[in-house]
């Protein structure tokens, strides 16, 4: 039976790779690039994840070989020869074209791709977005998720917001986590442990979507919805909240609209994804109440899909997951200090070129669809 079962999911994973479409199977892949996004495969495969497979994706050879992940790459070869990119984005991103063939060859019927990586450092902030752009060509959901330097590494400041840039370009959301706001979480933890339980709850965060989508639900979130939502994106926020209290649903909700792992106003955003998970005596109007707390901070026009389904290893808690969309907040990008740039008047029969004095105060990037 155990070797059945083996052999049924690599035949459905050779009809993934090769691009054969299994009715009512989504194919989910989850990439972690640089080291970063491999601690996170790491530990999403520690965990346990259903319904996706994991892949490390990276230049550093000694690195990657202490990575637990369903496939791994090494990419950039010739370039790096498995040494890493030495925290050059340049080098990242010539890494991943050099490897670009077994990119697409991966990627090939794919139906939702997340891709996790730490932006500041080379192979993730060079190579992610790459690999973000061959999937979206490839008809793929693509949704970044990334994590933004400690607000004292000035140096890799830059290379982070030109990274996340990228990402935003060619990713159909965004999910964006500031480390300063992560290791806020548990602050009194020895250093190790601390950046453990950041991996932790990385790692959690993608499992939830993933298996939001993909097992069954009493009120269930499929493809079609998690599309819809994807698609409204481009800049996303998450939250988790857990409680067991009298009024455990509302506690949860305000817990998890709490824990935003970003430092945003979530008000006037435009989609999102909701999913509460009780035990056996989780109620309708609990699962209805947690969603009703959510909308009722956003606004009228906005897109909210709801689902809920019963998890027994939750043992009295309530459990709420939020994914909110379209943050368009200003401070979103506080901490990013970005020099101005010179703009200048090139018209021929102007005067000698020198600065203009404008101020265009800009946060937000045109997107295509």
């Amino acid at each position: 039976m155990v070797l059945l079962q083996k052999a049924l999911r690599y035949l459905r994973y050779e009809g993934v790779y090769r691009g054969i479409r299994e009715p009512g199977y989504c194919r989910i892949l989850i990439i972690g690039v640089g080291g970063a996004g491999n601690n996170t495969i790491n530990r999403l495969m520690k965990l346990g994840v259903v319904g996706a497979r994991c892949v490390a994706v990276n230049t550093d050879l000694q690195h990657l070989n202490t990575i637990h992940a369903d496939e791994k790459i090494l990419i950039g070869e010739k370039i790096t020869r498995g040494l890493g990119a030495g925290g050059d984005p340049s080098v990242g991103r010539k890494a991943v074209k050099e490897s670009i063939h077994r990119i697409e060859k991966l990627l090939e019927g794919c139906d939702i791709v997340f891709i996790t990586a730490g932006l500041g450092g080379g192979t993730g902030t060079g190579a992610a977005p790459v690999i973000a752009e061959v999937a979206r060509r490839k008809n793929a959901i693509v949704i970044g998720v990334v994590t933004i330097p400690f607000a004292h590494e000035r140096g890799r400041m830059a290379y982070a917001f030109q990274g996340l840039n990228e990402m935003r370009r060619y990713a159909h959301t965004t999910v964006i986590i500031d480390n300063n706001k992560l290791m806020g979480l548990f602050p009194q933890l020895p250093i190790d442990q601390a950046f453990e339980m950041a991996d932790m709850v990385l790692a959690d965060m993608v499992r939830g979507i993933v298996e939001t989508i993909s097992l069954p639900s009493l009120i269930n979130i499929d493809f079609a919805d998690f599309r819809s939502i994807m698609k409204r994106g481009d800049v996303a926020i998450i939250g988790i909240g857990e409680s067991d209290g009298p009024n455990r649903a509302e506690e949860a909700t305000l817990n998890a609209l709490n824990n935003l792992l970003l430092d945003v106003d979530y008000k006037g955003v435009d989609g999102a994804l909701i999913h509460v998970s009780g035990d056996s005596s989780m109620t309708l109007n609990e699962a209805v109440r947690a969603a009703e707390v959510i909308t009722s901070v956003m606004d009228e026009d906005s897109m909210v899909i709801w689902g809920a389904r019963v998890d027994p290893t939750l043992r009295g808690f309530l459990k709420v997951s939020l994914v909110l969309t379209g943050v368009k907040s200003p401070y979103l990008f506080r901490g990013f200090e970005q020099a101005a740039e010179d703009i200048y008047n090139l018209e021929p029969y102007a005067k000698p070129e020198s600065p203009l004095s404008i101020d265009l105060d800009l946060f937000q990037l045109e997107r295509g669809v």
